[in-house]
C-alpha cells in the first residue's frame, strides 16, 4: 500500500458561504462535528495597491566557485551552465557541508539552494560511492526537479539516482533501487513505504537532505519524516532546508541534528512588492465574476488557487466550457497528467492553471501575470506562498483574492 495516500483530510470542506473574517488572522484549530473550521482573515490584508519597489540587496560573496575545494570537472560543468558566482546560500553552506557539518539553511525556493547542497554532496560522494544520500521533498514535482539538477551537475561522474514518489507505479522504483544508487530522491510517504517493504537499504544511508521541510510538515508528513530519520544509522550527515522555522521544524532540528551550522538567506518581502487587491463577489455569481476578471486585458498567464481537489477539477472544466483555455493540477491526477497540464500551461497552450496548494508546491513558472485566490488560503503563510508565484525576480505581477460580500 502506498502510504502517500494517508494524508490529512482535505482542507476546506465546510460551506464557503458561512465564512467570516477575523481581524486577528488566527487560524482556527477546533473542529465542528468532524469538519475543519474554515480559515478566517481580515480582508484588508489582501490589499496593497501601491507595491513598493524593493531592490534586492547586493550580496558580495566571500568565495568564487574556483576557490572551493571541489573537483575540476564540477567547476567546468558550472562554467558551462553559466553559474560563475555563488548565490548567498551557496556561498555560505558549501564549505560547512564539505566539512561534514550538519547544516540548517533557511532559504526560499529561487535562492539556488538545490545546487547549494548538491554541489558539495557530489564532491563528498566521490569518497564513498557505496553510500546513499537520501533527499526528501514535499512533492513529486520538486523531487523530479532535484533529480534533473543532479543529472546536470553530476554529468561528468558515474553516479546513479532513483526517484521514489507516490502517485506512480512502485514497481519501476523498486527495480531502480536494486542498482547501486548514490542518490535516492523521494517524497516521505513513498520512501517510508519502500523502507517498510525492505526495498531501500537504510544501513547504506550516510546523509539525508530535508528539502522544503516546512512544506513537508504543513502537508502532514511529520510522522513519516520522524519514522524515516529514526530508521537510518545514527552516524549520518543531515542537511535541513526550510523557508521558515516554527516550533515543529525546531523540534526536528533539535531531535535529529548535531550542533548544526545555521544559515539564513531571506528574499524580498513579496507582500510589499506585489500589487494585491480583493474581488468582492455574491455567492450566486462567483464563477461569472471570475470569468469577467479573466477576460480583462493583461490576464495573460494566470494561476488560480482552489481549496479542494474536486472543486479545482470542476472549475478547470467550467472555464474551458466558457472559452477560457485552462488546465488543472491536484492530487487526484497522476504524475503524467500533472506534468502534461503543467507543460501546456508553460507553453502557452493554456492561459489558466487551476491548482490546489499541495499540487502547486515546487512548481515555478515565469511570467505569471496574475495569481487569483478563488478560495481563501488556510494560513497567511500559504497566502504569501501563493502570491509569490507572480512578480518573480524583476517581473511585475498582481494577486487578487475573492472575498464574499457581507450584507
Amino acid at each position: 500500500m502506498n502510504t502517500n495516500t494517508k494524508r490529512r483530510p482535505q482542507r476546506g470542506r465546510t460551506n464557503r458561504s458561512k465564512r467570516t473574517f477575523n481581524p486577528h488572522n488566527k487560524r482556527s484549530s477546533g473542529r465542528n462535528r468532524g469538519k475543519r473550521v474554515m480559515p478566517t482573515f481580515d480582508p484588508t490584508r489582501f490589499i496593497n495597491k501601491n507595491p513598493i519597489e524593493v531592490a534586492e540587496e547586493t550580496y558580495t560573496p566571500k568565495h568564487q566557485f574556483r576557490d572551493f575545494p571541489i573537483d575540476e570537472r564540477m567547476k567546468k560543468t558550472l562554467t558551462q551552465m553559466g553559474i560563475t558566482t555563488p548565490s548567498p546560500i551557496q556561498d555560505q553552506v558549501i564549505l560547512p557541508i564539505l566539512e561534514g557539518k550538519d547544516v540548517v539553511g533557511l532559504a526560499e525556493t529561487g535562492t539556488g539552494k538545490t545546487a547549494a547542497f548538491l554541489i558539495p554532496l557530489i564532491e563528498l560522494k566521490k569518497k564513498n560511492i557505496k553510500a546513499i544520500t537520501l533527499i526528501l521533498t514535499p512533492t513529486r514535482e520538486l523531487a523530479l526537479q532535484v533529480d534533473t539538477e543532479l543529472h546536470k551537475l553530476s554529468k561528468n561522474f558515474r553516479f546513479f539516482s532513483t526517484v521514489c514518489v507516490g502517485g506512480t507505479n512502485i514497481g519501476p522504483q523498486i527495480r531502480g533501487l536494486k542498482r547501486p544508487n548514490q542518490f535516492v530522491i523521494g517524497t516521505p510517504g513513498r520512501i517510508k513505504d519502500l523502507i517498510e517493504r525492505g526495498k531501500l537499504p537504510t544501513e547504506k544511508i550516510n546523509s539525508i537532505v530535508l528539502d522544503e521541510a516546512d512544506r513537508m510538515l504543513d502537508m502532514g508528513f511529520i510522522h513519516d519524516m520522524r519514522n524515516i530519520m529514526s530508521s537510518i544509522p545514527s552516524q549520518h550527515h543531515t542537511l535541513f532546508f526550510s523557508a521558515t522555522m516554527n516550533s515543529k521544524t525546531k523540534s526536528l532540528v533539535n531531535d535529529f541534528m548535531k550542533n548544526p551550522t545555521i544559515v539564513s538567506v531571506k528574499k524580498k518581502d513579496v507582500t510589499n512588492s506585489i500589487e494585491q487587491d480583493i474581488v468582492p463577489y455574491e455567492h450566486s455569481n462567483k464563477f461569472e465574476t471570475l470569468v469577467e476578471q479573466l477576460n480583462n486585458d493583461g490576464f495573460s498567464r494566470v494561476i488560480i488557487f482552489g481549496s479542494m481537489k474536486h472543486s479545482v477539477e470542476k472549475l478547470g472544466k467550467e472555464l474551458n466550457k466558457n472559452g477560457i483555455r485552462a488546465e488543472s493540477i491536484h492530487g487526484n491526477k497522476n504524475h503524467s497528467q500533472r506534468q502534461n497540464s503543467l507543460k501546456r500551461f508553460k507553453s502557452g497552450q493554456a492561459k489558466v492553471l487551476v491548482a490546489t496548494d499541495v499540487a502547486a508546491r515546487g512548481i515555478h513558472v515565469d511570467k505569471v501575470s496574475h495569481v487569483i485566490n478563488y478560495d481563501l488560503p488556510n494560513t497567511f503563510e500559504d497566502y504569501v506562498h501563493r502570491i509569490g508565484r507572480t512578480g518573480r525576480g524583476s517581473e511585475r505581477g498582481k494577486a487578487l483574492t475573492f472575498v464574499p460580500q457581507i450584507h
